[in-house]
This record gives C-alpha cells, sequence and structure tokens, in this order.
C-alpha cells in the first residue's frame, strides 16, 4: 500500500484505508475502488491523502460504471453474389431499419459518451458533495451555508443547456446515482426549469432552486432501511416516512431560511384536491413553491427506476398525471409543464407497446400524452383514438 495525495489518485486505484472527513463521516471503506465520481467528492472534502492498494498502483483510469443502452446490431455487409443451384429456395430478404430509427436507438449511448456529458457528470458528482455536506451543515449546526454558492453551482449545471438537453442528461444520470442528494439535485433543476417556463423573475428562480434542493432535507433523520425498503412499508413504517416534510421545515426553521423554502418542505405533498400530507391542504393553502417542486418531485420519481418497476419514460408520466387527474396540482403549473414535456418530444423517436416504432409527428392538446405517430410507410397513427396501443419509451 501506498499514500497518495488526491492529485495522484486515478480511477481503480482501491482503497486500503478508510477515507474519513474532518467530521468523522466515513466517504470510502477499504475496498472500496476508486472512480471519478468519488475523486471529485474527495476534492470537495479537502481530503488531502489516501492510502491505496500498492497493486493496482498505475492502473489505467476505468471508466465510471454507465449502464449503457445497446446499440442496435449491425447488419453484416453482403458477400459478393453466387452462383446457386436454381432448388436452393431464396431467403427472404430481411426488412432493414431505416437510417433515422437506427441513429435515434443508439442516442442514449452516444449522449453518455459525450465529451459534454463526461463534464455535465464530473460537475453533477461535485454538486451532490456540496449537497451533502450542506445537508450535514443544516443538521448539525456547525457551519454557515452559502445561498449563493448554491445557486451558482446548480446554474452552472444549466449553463449553456437547453431544458430538454437538461432533462436529457439528467435521464443518462438516472443510471449511476438515485441517492437523496441525487434526486434532490434533480428536483431543483426541473423546478427551476419550470420556474423559466412560467417567467419568474431571477430572484424567484434563485430561491425556488434553493427549495428544491433542500425539499426533502427531512429525509436525513428517517433510518436508510426504511427509506430504502424493497418490500411493502408497514402502517407505522409510511407514517415515519410522512414525517420527512415536518422534520425538514424544522431544521430549515432552525438553520434560519426564508418561510417559502421552510414551506416548501412542509407541504410539497400536498395537493390542491385536499389528498396530499400532512395536513390535507387545498388549491391556494399550498404555497407556490411547494405547488412547483411537488410536480418536479413526482416526474423524477417516476422517470427513476424502482424495486417494482421500471422508469416510466416521459409520455408515461403524462399519461399518469392525466389519468391520476390534474385537479391534484395547481392548474397553471402542470398545464404548462406537461405542454412543455409533450412538445419538447415533438419529431423524437418512440417505441410503442405493439413494438412498432415511429416518430412525434403532432402534439394532441387535449391528451398530451396521445400524439400523432408516423410509424413506417410514412402510416399515421392518432393514439387518441386507439386506446390500446401508447408509447413506452422515447429513443
Amino acid at each position: 500500500m501506498v499514500k497518495l495525495s488526491v492529485k495522484e489518485l486515478r480511477p481503480g486505484m482501491v482503497v486500503e484505508k478508510p477515507i474519513v472527513t474532518k467530521r468523522g463521516q466515513t466517504i470510502a471503506k477499504v475496498g472500496t475502488k476508486l472512480d471519478s465520481k468519488l475523486i471529485a467528492r474527495l476534492n470537495f472534502y479537502k481530503i488531502e491523502e489516501v492510502t491505496v492498494d500498492t497493486d493496482k498502483v498505475g492502473e489505467p483510469p476505468v471508466p465510471l460504471e454507465i449502464e449503457p443502452v445497446p446499440e442496435p446490431p449491425k447488419e453484416e455487409p453482403k458477400p459478393e453474389p453466387k452462383e446457386e443451384p436454381k432448388e436452393k429456395p431464396k431467403e427472404e430478404p430481411k426488412k432493414e431499419e431505416t437510417p433515422k430509427i437506427r441513429e435515434s436507438m443508439s442516442y442514449t449511448s452516444k449522449l453518455q459518451s459525450d465529451k459534454e456529458f463526461q463534464e455535465f457528470q464530473i460537475n453533477y458528482s461535485a454538486n451532490m458533495a456540496a449537497l451533502e455536506d450542506t445537508f450535514d451543515t443544516i443538521i448539525f449546526g456547525d457551519g454557515n451555508i452559502s445561498e449563493d454558492e448554491l445557486i451558482t453551482h446548480c446554474e452552472s449545471l444549466f449553463a449553456g443547456k437547453t431544458s430538454i438537453q437538461l432533462f436529457d442528461l439528467l435521464h443518462c444520470m438516472k443510471s449511476i446515482d438515485d441517492s437523496v442528494y441525487a434526486h434532490s439535485i434533480n428536483v431543483a433543476l426541473i423546478s427551476r426549469a419550470i420556474g423559466k417556463w412560467l417567467k419568474l423573475p431571477r430572484e424567484e428562480l434563485n430561491e425556488l432552486t434553493i427549495a428544491g434542493l433542500l425539499h426533502d432535507i427531512g429525509k436525513a433523520e428517517i433510518p436508510d432501511e426504511i427509506l430504502n425498503k424493497a418490500g411493502k412499508l408497514t402502517d407505522e413504517e409510511f407514517d415515519l416516512i410522512k414525517s420527512h416534510a415536518l422534520k425538514g421545515s424544522k431544521l430549515l426553521k432552525k438553520a434560519g431560511f426564508d418561510s417559502d423554502i421552510q414551506f416548501a418542505a412542509l407541504q410539497h405533498h400536498e395537493r390542491s384536491d385536499g389528498s396530499g400530507y400532512p395536513r390535507g391542504l387545498e388549491s391556494d393553502e399550498i404555497s407556490d413553491f411547494a405547488a412547483i417542486i411537488a410536480i418536479a418531485d413526482v416526474y423524477d420519481a417516476m422517470t427513476s427506476a424502482r424495486s417494482y418497476r421500471k422508469p416510466m419514460c416521459a409520455f408515461q408520466v403524462i399519461a399518469a398525471f392525466e389519468d391520476e387527474g390534474l385537479q391534484k396540482y395547481n392548474t397553471k403549473y402542470i398545464l404548462t409543464f406537461l405542454e412543455r414535456i409533450a412538445n419538447a418530444y415533438q419529431n423524437s423517436m418512440v417505441i410503442l407497446s405493439d413494438g412498432r416504432s415511429g416518430k412525434v409527428v403532432y402534439i394532441n392538446k387535449n391528451r398530451l400524452s396521445r400524439p400523432i405517430i408516423q410509424v413506417e410507410d410514412d402510416k399515421m397513427i392518432d393514439l387518441s383514438h386507439e386506446s390500446g396501443l401508447t408509447i413506452t419509451s422515447v429513443l
């Protein structure tokens, strides 16, 4: 084993002694293989030296473990025609995939290997480390919080990207991390996108972003074994999880955050029809920030994988919102959000529930989850008239 400065660390090296912060928080246990994300966290926590296994020193960098999206099979080059016996039947020619569909099917894997995504990934990981440190500071009350710094970090993730580009990058990140911190960053960025669509002034956008970052801080006081339980929760366990809203609000009040940020933590599970918790508030009783964050929170949860289901695509989430009843959410906010998301996927390639692929050519304003799709042979399918046919994934 050997001690190396953080600058000398490379992905693939294995931790030989536990890495612990000044507050006593263990960042990496013995046997942990370093990757770019973990090294970024070490830099953030100002860890100076790390003891690694000498057998691993000098190995080439190992890429982060990202679930690749399989590339479509490439067709073998056709051999030169040969004379064959007449009695041998000719094979039916295979229907060749259209170039547009083949190109779209590899979009996600291309995005994950793109330099822009890799830079986003490193920046995102540093943001998670910063947010984790912020949570600790709020919970233990042993430091000052810089709201400006939190905003700067989030803006750096948004910089130079359209909303749909940001959503695509966040979707790719879901295969890497689905922690409370990752979810909180996603909700903050999605909420900020909604705020921009609503044309909120910059000061409110910043407050909304901070509220999104901190909305789930109360979960830090819920045992991990309950938060991450794969099976069905007992009534007592569910009540404990629901308590995170009140716990988070109290933590933020104690830390001196603005009342709008406190209310966002307290009310982001309230619903306009009174069916939410912890207080069963209705419509105008729910703060604007909480109403926006509620939509971002549900969208991010639905598009993330769970033990009992696969991640849902954008059109499946829109359908879920439509089926559940839009009256649960602030009308202006939910309609703005769903219309923007649906329109963002205009001209995108999709897979239908019958296995066919096609292109979204027209969004039905009265049923956003059921656009008109152009499939093979330029045939048009209006999903609003096809109750048994749905979009199952966006390519």
